[in-house]
């Protein structure tokens, strides 16, 4: 047999592997930091939140009661004390309870007045330390702050992570207006915290219709309507458009949507009557006659609360916004306040993070902030109660959450990151800076005089007097001209040198002080020698009304005050006031 040769062992060439495609390599944040803000969430959410109370609780003894904080505390007093409400009953309890609790635990008691405003100056003025009993009252409020901050973590964290919702909490903690209306005794940030808080808990129910969800929504509704009455019209509009949204991105179909609608109806009609248990509960189980509607109803205080409020509305208020002054409001009020009052680098981020909430809207919760503070803005851009950012407050919950999603994207990319770390800086040092004036906060789209954009609670409700008094004392002062805001009887607390009314057709007195909320929503020249004047009957021609210190310029601020010195080379007088025959 023929031997066998072997074959030729054939030489391959290297077969050249094609390139693997190179991922974009995993930044510091998704490597490093995400994953720490991931661990320490709560413990950093929680530093967060106490460097923000510090800085609230150090304003405490820089101001002077503001013009709505002495009748909240003496509601809350009665409330309290004698277990009734009738003080006033356009605001529900929660807050003024609250802001009362501490005093009333220290000993404090009504001293029979009838006017809540001038009951609460007293019961501060017969204090044994005055100082300490405002501390209480604003004490009060902070819990509200706290609520809030945690409604916002649980929210973020729940629909986008622990690093969104400890960046969440953390941009909402540096927000001014925030931190000013945390630190006063009002209603404003309970009705933040808990509308937030009622929000929250409709989600939670609406995916998980349990009767444990049912239980924390009837709780979390009743706080909020307890809190503000505003909350009985934002809560609805923010679920309705929530609703809008998801169903516009999930239709089920018309059979799904009635058979989601009848899974629900049980636990829903649970979280009513609880919701309407607990608000009974709050004003001590009263039944009676609501005045305006005269029918009786249990918690008649409670309905003719409302009432009240819905005719407050329908009337309208004394405000003023660039120049112009109203009762009926302007539709672009609140996004004109929005656009100053909010620092311009928190406005970037959530311009920012409205695209990726918009982007994967498809997924569950990534619209539901925005249709939250959207539902807010649009209610009260309805209303016609136009007198601070403090009425839309809870808008600032919604958008802290999107703002931090801006700085989550932000952050992922090379280019980016600086964009959104730079933002951070500069949002933080705004409010920073401008310590511990965050009530009067203006961002840096209005370098100067503030008072031609907005006044009231936005930048002077009486807060400064106490800074007044000591500059009044280091000048040697001895006595000015000052036209009271808000209660007459609080200037009294300050220890101010004696003073007159101002006289807007000249200056009566070296030294003058005015409010610039005063100053522009004055819808009459006011003088003593015009008391008991028909004022309808005055001139209203345009140079009548033109006071002499809209003439000349303040000789400096004192906080948010102007006050004027007014050497007769300075003083310009104004055409004397024509009144008509009675």
């Amino acid at each position: 047999m023929a031997k066998r040769t072997p074959p030729k062992a054939v030489k391959l060439r290297p077969v050249q592997a094609t390139p693997a495609v190179q991922l974009v390599p995993a930044g510091f944040y998704e490597t490093t930091f995400a994953p720490f803000l991931a661990k320490y969430a709560i413990i950093l959410a929680l530093s967060l939140v106490a460097i923000a109370s510090a800085r609230i609780w150090s304003t405490y003894s820089v101001f002077s009661l503001t013009v709505d904080e002495p009748g909240h505390f003496a509601c809350g007093l009665e409330y309290l004390q004698k277990h009734i409400y009738q003080y006033e009953t356009q605001h529900p309890p929660l807050g003024r309870a609250m802001a009362a609790l501490g005093p009333f635990l220290a000993g404090s008691r009504l001293r029979g007045l009838a006017d809540r405003n001038k009951e609460g100056v007293e019961v501060i003025r017969h204090s044994a330390d005055r100082d300490r009993t405002v501390t209480l009252m604003r004490l009060g409020i902070l819990p509200f702050f706290w609520l809030a901050c945690l409604v916002i973590f649980v929210w973020a964290a729940r629909d986008f992570g622990k690093p969104v919702a400890v960046l969440a909490t953390g941009l909402f903690t540096l927000i001014p207006p925030v931190l000013a209306h945390a630190g006063l005794a009002t209603t404003d940030m309970p009705l933040t915290a808990c509308l937030g808080a009622a929000f929250l808990a409709l989600t939670s129910w609406a995916r998980n219709p349990n009767w444990k969800n049912a239980l924390l929504l009837g709780l979390a509704a009743a706080a909020a309507a307890l809190s503000k009455f505003t909350a009985l019209g934002f809560l609805p509009a923010a679920a309705l458009l929530g609703l809008a949204f998801y169903l516009a991105f999930h239709w089920p179909g018309f059979r799904k949507l009635a058979s989601l609608a009848q899974a629900r109806a049980a636990t829903f009609g649970l979280a009513v009557a609880i919701g309407a248990l607990v608000v009974w509960a709050a004003y001590w189980l009263s039944f009676g006659v609501v005045p305006l509607w005269h029918v009786r109803l249990p918690a008649p205080e409670f309905f003719d609360g409302i009432a009240v409020a819905i005719e407050h509305n329908t009337q309208g208020h004394g405000a003023y916004l660039l120049g112009e002054t109203g009762t009926k409001g302007w539709w672009y009020y609140f996004p004109v306040v929005l656009s100053v009052k909010t620092p311009t680098a928190f406005l970037i981020l959530l311009l920012l993070g409205i695209w990726p909430c918009w982007k994967y809207r498809a997924r569950p919760g990534f619209l539901l902030p925005l249709a939250f503070s959207l539902g807010i803005l649009f209610s009260g851009m309805a209303g016609h109660v136009n007198i601070g950012v403090r009425h839309i407050l809870p808008v600032y919950i919604g958008f802290a959450i999107i703002a931090a999603v801006a700085v989550d994207r932000s952050m992922r990319g090379r280019s980016m990151a600086f964009v959104g770390s730079g933002l951070v800086l500069w949002l933080a040092l705004s409010g920073a800076l401008k310590h511990p004036d965050y009530l009067s906060y203006f961002n840096e789209f209005v370098p100067r005089e503030p008072e031609k954009i907005l006044v009231d609670s936005d930048l002077d409700w009486g807060q400064d007097l106490k800074r007044l008094a000591k500059r009044l004392r280091e000048l040697g002062v001895r006595k000015i001209g000052i036209e009271s805001f808000g209660e007459p009887t609080i200037p009294s607390l300050y220890d101010l040198p004696p003073n007159e009314p101002v006289d807007y057709r000249y200056p009566t007195q070296v030294w003058t002080v005015i409010h610039p909320t005063i100053a522009n929503t004055s819808d009459f020249i006011y003088h003593p020698a015009l008391a008991g004047t028909d004022y309808a009957s005055l001139s209203r021609t345009t140079e009548t009304l033109q006071p002499w210190f809209r003439k000349i310029d303040p000789t400096e601020r004192v906080g948010a005050l102007l006050l004027f010195r007014t050497p007769p080379e300075n003083v310009v007088s104004v055409p004397s006031i024509e009144v008509a025959p009675k």
